[in-house]
């Protein structure tokens, strides 16, 4: 047994050693402790873009709901639309310093637009602007049933033109870009014209706070087409007063001499010497008091200078700018004419956005157009559309600031 315990006494003793080499290694390692991998997370960029977005703004008297559709780009500038007639009901885009405001009359809730006798933002048609008479004859025929809304002579349309109708929307985003199509089927003989004309206007508005408005048609039966967007603009902003003081540019050395109704004699002159030269930018009130000798302010079709350009090509048709504000406007266009209409007929009983009281020349219209009247001056650009031909037209509202 002695020798037994001799024996072992050494082998406790090394296993005693190892022993407290292994927890003197383990304390070692309990207090210093390894750091761990580090990684760094960096969070996503969100980059503005253009988007588009729509929510209900009222409803008819029969109870068809209208939407709005708000056209937004990356910087935030913005156009809203509505379903019903294409009313344009908002363009918010920048002054020089990058404030946002209004820059078109109209109203902050549907129901002022279901009459709407000023044609505050609408797409016009089937024929925008006066047909005299209510009438024209076309590959023989005569068509005298267009109601008369501007005596002696049929406006915009008629009762129910384009304004007045609900149009089937498709909203879509791409590149820089969002927009609205809007389709609407007219059934062959409303408002008195012939064929069923089937028409898609597009807006598009970009990051460039361009906004782009393209029409296209097609008939079954030969008829007369002419469409434009008739929004009153006002680049101080919606309620900043009169547009007297905005300079305008219209690029156009001739105009569409007219009778005391309205209707083209079918005399292009000279705009040379007369309240109507805008060829050089001037204040739209530098000859508003002559102007009112004559009539209640500008509304007049100018033939656009287009040059050798086609009718598929963009060319100026007016610059506008606000010296206040620094907000410019350019209108381009593949049409032939342009209207200048200086809101003359606002009296002060139109209440409109955030409670503006609405009085003459608080606005002005650039209509851009075929001329007044052309079904029945066979001198003018045609505007007659046959089966198998397709209309097509754009006009660009280009936004800016300085």
């Amino acid at each position: 047994m002695k020798n037994f315990e001799n024996h072992f006494r050494p082998s406790r003793l090394a296993f005693g050693a190892i022993l407290a080499f292994g927890l003197v290694g383990c304390s070692k390692t309990a207090h210093t402790p390894v750091a761990p991998e580090t990684k760094t997370v960096t969070a996503p960029v969100v980059v503005p873009k253009a988007s588009v977005a729509h929510s209900p703004f009222g409803k008819l008297p029969d109870g068809t709901s209208i939407e709005q559709y708000t056209l937004k780009n990356a910087s935030g500038a913005e156009v809203r639309v509505i379903n019903y007639g294409g009313i344009i009901t908002a363009i918010k885009v920048p002054d020089r310093n990058g404030k946002l405001d209004d820059v078109v009359l109209g109203y902050d809730n549907f129901e002022p637009y279901i009459k709407n006798p000023t044609f505050f933002g609408p797409i016009v048609g089937r024929f925008a602007n006066r047909i005299a008479k209510g009438k024209f004859k076309l590959e023989g025929k005569t068509y005298d049933k267009l109601f008369i809304n501007n005596k002696p002579n049929t406006l915009h349309g008629g009762a129910k033109g384009f304004d007045k109708v609900v149009w089937q929307a498709e909203s879509f985003e791409k590149a820089g870009a969002a927009g609205v199509v809007l389709t609407y089927v007219s059934p062959d003989g409303e408002e008195g014209y012939p064929g069923t004309l089937t028409t898609h206007v597009t807006y598009t508005f970009n990051d460039t706070n361009e906004l782009l408005v393209d029409y296209s048609a097609t008939t079954d039966k030969a008829t007369v087409v002419n469409f434009t967007n008739h929004s009153y603009f006002n680049l101080g902003g919606d309620g900043s007063g009169d547009v007297l003081n905005q300079q305008l540019l219209i690029n156009a050395d001739r105009y569409t001499k007219t009778d005391a109704n309205g209707i083209p004699t079918g005399k292009l002159v000279d705009v040379a010497g007369t309240n109507l030269d805008f060829r050089t930018p001037i204040a739209i009130g530098t000859h508003m008091e002559a102007e009112h000798k004559v009539g209640l302010g500008y509304d007049y079709n100018f033939v656009i200078n287009r040059g050798t350009a086609s009718d598929k090509d963009l060319v100026l048709a007016a610059r506008a700018q606000d010296p206040k504000s620094g907000r410019i406007l350019e209108v381009r266009t593949t049409e032939p004419g342009v209207q200048l209409y200086t809101a003359n007929h606002m009296d002060g009983t139109l209440v409109g956005k955030s409670g503006h009281v609405y009085i003459r020349h608080n606005a002005f219209c650039l209509e851009t157009q075929h001329f007044p009247d052309s079904p029945n001056q066979p001198s003018f650009p045609t505007t007659t559309l046959k089966p198998g031909e397709t209309f097509h037209s754009q006009t660009v509202y280009a936004f800016s600031a300085k």
